[in-house]
C-alpha cells in the first residue's frame, strides 16, 4: 500500500527547508585552550566581535522557564546587561514570564549569532532587582520602551486591535510628558550563571563547545563537550 502524496504546499516548504545553508561563510577559529578561567570575559569578547561581524540585533536572546504544569516555554527578550551579577533582562512581573519566574526562578538563556556560527547558552537562578534599579534600567532605554512599559497588560488577552491603539497613543503621551514615569510592575531580573556554554561551529561539523560549570563557591570548571 503507497502513502498517499503529500499536498504540493508540503513539498514546496520541504524543498525550501532543504535548500537553505548553514553557516555560508567564513568561520572564525577558537582555541579553547586560551579561553579565560571564568563565561563573563569570554561573553564580553564574543558580544563584541559579534557586533563588529555584523550580527542583526546580538543583544536579542532566548528566555526558557518552565509554567505551572511543568512546561517548558521560550521567548525572545533582550539583553540589558552582563555583568559580575549576571545576565540581566527586564520585564512585567505580572506576564506570564513573570508569574513563571515567581514560581520557578531557574531559567535558560540562548545566544544564536548566526554571522560567526556561535552559540551561547547560559542557565541558573534568577532573583529581581530593587524597584528603583528596575526603573533606573528602563528611564535609561528610549521613550518607546518606556511607553511600552507603561501600556502593561503583557500576556493578558486582548479583545480588538484599536485597545492596544488606544492604550499605547496614551503611553506615547504620557511617556514623552513624564520621562520618569513609574512602570510598578515593571522589573529587571538578574540569571546568576551555574553553567555557560559557548559553541563555535565549524564547516566540517567538527564544532567546538566549551563548558563552564560552578565548581563550588565563586570558581568555575571547564570542560569540552562532543558536538
Amino acid at each position: 500500500m503507497t502513502a498517499p502524496a503529500e499536498p504540493a504546499p508540503q513539498e514546496t516548504f520541504r524543498a525550501l527547508l532543504r535548500s537553505q545553508k548553514v553557516w555560508d561563510t567564513d568561520l572564525p577559529a577558537f582555541d579553547p585552550a586560551h579561553a579565560p578561567p571564568t563565561p563573563l570575559p569570554l561573553f564580553h569578547t564574543w558580544f563584541a566581535e559579534a557586533v563588529a561581524a555584523g550580527q542583526p540585533e546580538p543583544h536579542t536572546m532566548g528566555l526558557a522557564t518552565v509554567d505551572e504544569e511543568g512546561l517548558p516555554d521560550v521567548r525572545t527578550v533582550m539583553l540589558h546587561d552582563a555583568d559580575a551579577r549576571g545576565w540581566h533582562f527586564a520585564t512585567h512581573a505580572s506576564s506570564a514570564k513573570g508569574r513563571q519566574l515567581a514560581a520557578r526562578p531557574d531559567a535558560a538563556l540562548h545566544f544564536y549569532w548566526a554571522a560567526q556560527g556561535r552559540q551561547i547558552r547560559v542557565r541558573g537562578r534568577v532573583t529581581t532587582a530593587p524597584h528603583a534599579e528596575s526603573l533606573a534600567d528602563l528611564h535609561a532605554r528610549s521613550t518607546g520602551a518606556l511607553a511600552a512599559a507603561l501600556v502593561g497588560r503583557q500576556s493578558e488577552v486582548l479583545g480588538t486591535y484599536e485597545e492596544l491603539e488606544r492604550s499605547s497613543v496614551a503611553a506615547w503621551e504620557r511617556a514623552r510628558a513624564e520621562p520618569d514615569a513609574d512602570s510598578p510592575t515593571w522589573t529587571l531580573y538578574v540569571l546568576e550563571p551555574v553553567e555557560a556554554e559557548f559553541f563555535q561551529g565549524d564547516a566540517r561539523r567538527r564544532h567546538v563547545r566549551l563548558r563552564y560549570r560552578r565548581a563550588g563557591g565563586s570558581g568555575w570548571g571547564r570542560e569540552l563537550l562532543w558536538p
